[in-house]
């Protein structure tokens, strides 16, 4: 509100008490299993086929949940939560590789990002890195594109990952350990604790330096981070010997710039002729001292520069090490992570191992427990896991959320092939309710690894799950996801086919068939949940009703510590009542006008005096849902006693 304080116009902005709700989104499915990697301590959103790979990999051979994955995307799914189930015995592969110190000890340990077998397969180059080379390394890293053909030359595979200019200084923006852990999506690396070495900080000069010539006699020095200084050397040096020597003698002469540069770095300070009348001879500058913190840089004076002729600094030839440049690990050409031989520069290797201990129900179910503080998604499926037990942890779960917002889509196992079969799943359930719904059969779809000439058998859910989404994007939550237009995408056949006697038997007990037609292909050919409640019988009125409560939840949270009279019931009735419009004029509730399709009631008599003094506000909601027309009764008559 406006101080009004002096003559004139006062304009203000007040709110129209409009605060529009938004509709929650249906069709974010979650998948819970086997992978054959990825992260087994998150659930990590992906949105295509392609980064499913990038993060969990391919097809496995004991697990459906990359064939769902990609299903569900086949259907029309958008995007999914992944939950990576591990056994208690898998293991990620790693190799320690030595450093460069003289004497080398153990340096780097690189690890597979997760948990596997698939580890086993990475393999690393290490070479200097291409700035500053005597401080930096880069990794490429390779993956063996078939486990069973080792490659002639690693060198010919296209790198997955490139990481440069990693550096060991912890206090670097390339510190490796850092590096990877945030950008590599394969690898991460730990320093060994026995990686302490340290060495004199040096500056290596360019090979076949020429003699100064007065007047360019300068260059600048800077020892152990001290600061650059200028170095003049005297004139008529006849032999590189005689450039060493002055140089020696100028730099120990100098006098430290900071209280902490140690003085050693001067006084110990020495210049050398490596390799003399070689053609490889150069100029080697060595710090005074052996520390973290020792170094040699050179570069171009700034007048009469001599650094060029004596091939000294980075631009000229030359290049340094620092004094943990000993710490990098030893350049290969091809390590393999877990699997290689135990030879310099190979100190140790732990194999990696998907493991080999039994899953049970409980261990998938502990998953869910990673989709706790998910509040983005509606759908859940465990994929190929269709036992009753697992279908009633699925179902409970979504029951027991605390916003009990999240749809479970169930399947019988493989071997449950026949109606008999199915009829005896469904009767074994003990904890039937509408947040759940169980289809059968299993789907014959061709081998995505192009292993079986024929077609191989996969879990339902993946598909069902992407069908959901599509229905939901094409028609809207309230429509069945059944009926002609529901075809399943990438099936060529289904477990068993069924006949409408043997559906009609399990239609009556809620299970939802797969069916396939001579018109329509296969189809899902039912939509109802497991629940017998009646009024929660069918699928889209379960997911009608999540949806709207989701929605309301998210949109009334302005409401929350307004005052509690009737400006806020108004304000609840309006903004309620005009997204519920909204919906009715889509066409997702029966009847023909809004009062007969939903209410919207919020007042006295829902929030009484003694509610108001305990801080409580109800709004009560109701909405006509639409069922679908499972039953098509068309009765046939003749027209009598009529001539022609």
């Amino acid at each position: 509100m406006a101080i009004l304080s002096y003559p004139g116009v006062y304009v203000e902005e007040i709110s129209s008490g409009i605060r529009p709700i938004e509709s929650a989104s249906t069709s974010t499915a979650a998948f819970v299993g086997l992978s054959e990697m990825g992260p087994d301590d998150e659930a990590r959103r992906v949105t295509s086929w392609t980064e499913f790979q990038r993060y969990y990999g391919s097809y496995i051979s004991d697990g459906y949940l990359a064939h769902s994955v990609f299903q569900f995307f086949n259907n029309g799914g958008r995007q999914c939560y992944i939950v990576r189930i591990t056994r208690s015995d898998a293991a990620a592969s790693s190799v320690t590789v030595q450093n460069r110190a003289s004497v080398p000890v153990n340096g780097l340990i690189f690890s597979a990002k997760n948990k596997g077998a698939w580890g086993n397969f990475l393999y690393l180059q290490i070479e200097n890195g291409s700035t500053d080379s005597g401080n930096t390394f880069r990794i490429n890293i390779r993956k063996q594109e078939e486990v069973d053909l080792v490659p002639a030359d690693f060198l010919n595979i296209a790198p997955l990952e490139t990481h440069d200019n990693l550096s060991m200084d912890p206090a670097s923006p390339n510190y490796v350990v850092d590096v990877l852990s945030q950008n590599s999506t394969l690898i991460d690396a730990a320093v060994d604790a026995a990686n302490t070495s340290v060495q004199n900080g040096f500056h290596r000069g360019g090979n076949a330096p020429a003699l100064p010539a007065s007047p360019n006699l300068n260059f600048q020095i800077n020892l152990d981070g001290d600061g650059y200084q200028q170095v003049t050397l005297p004139g008529g040096l006849a032999t590189t010997a005689a450039v060493a020597g002055a140089i020696q003698t100028a730099v120990t002469a100098l006098t430290r710039l900071k209280t902490s540069t140690p003085t050693t770095a001067f006084t110990g300070f020495t210049c050398t002729v490596v390799n003399t009348g070689l053609a490889t001879e150069h100029l080697l500058l060595t710090s005074g001292t052996s520390s973290t913190s020792s170094s040699v840089r050179v570069q171009n004076a700034s007048s009469n520069n001599a650094a060029v002729s004596l091939k000294l600094g980075e631009g000229n030839g030359g290049y340094s090490e620092n004094g943990i440049a000993d710490r990098r690990p030893a350049n290969a050409a091809s390590i393999q992570i877990g699997d290689a031989a135990v030879a310099a520069p190979v100190a140790a290797v732990t194999l990696g191992s998907d493991g080999v201990a039994a899953l049970t129900e409980l261990s998938y179910s502990a998953g869910f427990d990673l989709l706790d503080n998910k509040t983005d998604f509606s759908l859940l499926a465990v994929p190929g896991v269709g036992t009753t037990t697992m279908v009633d942890e699925g179902m409970a779960y979504c029951q027991n959320r605390t916003l009990q917002d999240v749809f479970y889509i169930g399947e019988m196992d493989q071997d449950d092939d026949s109606a008999a079969e199915a009829e005896s799943f469904r009767n074994a359930l003990t904890t039937p309710n509408s947040y759940g719904a169980v289809y059968f059969p299993w789907i014959k779809a061709l081998d995505p690894t192009g292993v079986s000439s024929e077609p191989v058998s996969l879990p339902p859910s993946g598909y069902i799950a992407g069908l959901y989404a599509r229905i939901d994007g094409k028609r809207g939550v309230w429509k069945a996801p059944a009926g002609t237009e529901a075809t399943i995408n990438g099936a060529v056949g289904l477990g068993i086919n069924l006949t409408d006697t043997e559906q009609g038997n399990l239609n009556r007990i809620n299970v939802n068939c797969l069916r396939r037609f001579a018109s329509s292909g296969i189809v899902s050919w039912g939509s109802r949940t497991i629940s017998s409640d009646p009024e929660y019988k069918y699928v889209p009125v379960r997911r009608m009703a999540i949806m709207l409560r989701v929605s309301i939840y998210n949109g009334i949270q302005w409401a929350v510590f307004e005052p509690n009279d009737e400006d806020l019931w108004a304000a609840l009735r309006l903004n309620i009542g005009s997204f519920m419009n909204i919906l009715f004029r889509q066409g997702a509730f029966q009847g023909n006008s809004p009062s007969k399709a939903f209410f919207v009631k919020c007042d006295g008599e829902t929030t009484t005096q003694a509610d108001i003094d305990l801080g409580i506000v109800n709004v009560l909601v109701g909405f006509a849902p639409l069922k679908p027309a499972e039953f098509v009764v068309v009765k046939i008559s003749q027209k009598a006693g009529e001539s022609s």
